[in-house]
């Protein structure tokens, strides 16, 4: 059984790279936001992967929720100011240097 975790494990770090390329290379704002909120919620599951192959599950999965919540809030606050300051709004810029407020 522990096998089946370490290969879904690996598996996991394997689309937490792909994950990766988007964050670095995204187009745009929000593309980078979501790509590492997506690398967070994979974390959180190789975490708890690993609390079940080293058979101490109890103190992985403290461990996971706390970064669970932590990788939502982020995520959340930095929506929320780039929604604020419209740099994630297609033409913002556009709009922004000819002083038309939309």
């Amino acid at each position: 059984m522990e096998s089946f975790f370490l290969g879904i494990s690996l598996s996991l770090c394997f689309l937490v790279l792909l994950s990766l390329y988007r964050g670095i290379f995204g187009p745009t704002v929000l593309d980078r936001i979501i790509s590492v909120s997506v690398i967070g919620t994979k974390t959180t599951v190789i975490l708890l992967l690993i609390g079940f192959i080293y058979k101490r599950a109890d103190m992985f999965v403290d461990i996971s929720l706390a970064y669970a919540l932590l990788n939502f809030i982020v995520t959340i606050a930095a929506a929320k100011f780039f929604h604020t300051r419209k740099s994630i709004i297609p033409g913002a810029k556009y709009y922004k240097e000819r002083g038309i407020d939309k």
